[in-house]
């Protein structure tokens, strides 16, 4: 180790900002709650403000956070409410864009229609948001965007057609980013989750089953039986990467598609 240079050992967000998308539940909810825990003060983004109360009272010291909340489909609310919440919070160094995958089913039967407006939800929103996020950033002199996506970034998964395509895009667009950010200290990295146990899950079983006419429980038992790990992710497990990516811990670490799966995709 070079002189001069503090030896770290844990993740420390004190004095930090952190905008979390999808917060009310499932990675969203566990990563605002890890974030907070390692020191962050936490702005919970959803659609729905019950939800996020609810895990902003879950949070420690729950009066140091906010809920914000934003529906990413309407670019123009996006645009006109973001302006005037960073405004009054000043620059935020820590993006965890998290929002819900598109409607489950294969490439061929999908609509234009539901290929625009997962485009319009995901890059367009992501697009949007990074543009009043990064001045702050840039004052700041250092910043960490952290996309949460899929291991269908790595290998296209059955069933999820437009979803593929769009993880697949935002991986690109992150990978963009990563090049031109890294001069100002941000970093921009993907964490791709496999088999959680999240509700976006639960939906996905209950449509495989449906399909395979099988039982759910014998689906998420064969789903199961694919991952090396032997079992499912809770989604604090995927909390915790975030947490690492968001720290000074990974200061130098930009541009990677970080699969949390338990060592089920079947590619490097």
């Amino acid at each position: 180790m070079e002189v001069g240079i503090e030896l770290k050992t844990q993740v420390d967000l004190k004095g930090q900002w952190a905008l979390v998308g999808g917060a009310s539940q499932g990675i969203g909810q566990a990563t605002a709650r890890v974030l907070a825990a390692s020191g962050a003060r936490v702005i919970l983004m959803s659609r729905r403000l019950d939800l996020l109360e609810v895990t902003r009272a879950s949070l420690v010291e729950p009066q140091n956070h906010r809920s914000f909340v934003l529906d990413l489909e309407r670019l123009e609310d996006v645009s006109k409410h973001l302006a005037r919440f960073v405004a009054e919070i000043g620059p935020i160094g820590i993006w965890v864009n998290n929002t819900g995958g598109p409607k489950a089913g294969p490439l061929v039967e999908a609509s234009t229609d539901e290929m625009e407006r997962a485009f319009r939800g995901h890059l367009c929103a992501s697009q949007m948001i990074l543009r009043h996020l990064l001045p702050g950033m840039k004052q700041l002199g250092h910043g960490r965007i952290i996309n949460v996506l899929s291991t269908s970034v790595k290998v296209p998964l059955p069933g999820l057609g437009v979803s593929n395509i769009i993880r697949a895009a935002m991986a690109s667009w992150a990978k963009t980013l990563a090049l031109e950010l890294g001069p100002h200290g941000i970093t921009v990295n993907n964490i791709l989750p496999g088999l959680t146990e999240t509700p976006r899950l639960e939906s996905l079983l209950a449509g495989a089953a449906t399909r395979q006419s099988k039982s759910e429980s014998e689906v998420k038992q064969e789903w199961v039986n694919s991952v090396p790990a032997g079992r499912l992710a809770s989604p604090v497990e995927t909390a915790y990467a975030i947490a690492f990516l968001s720290s000074p811990l990974a200061a130098y670490i930009t541009g990677v598609s970080l699969p949390v799966d338990g060592g089920r995709t079947g590619a490097l």
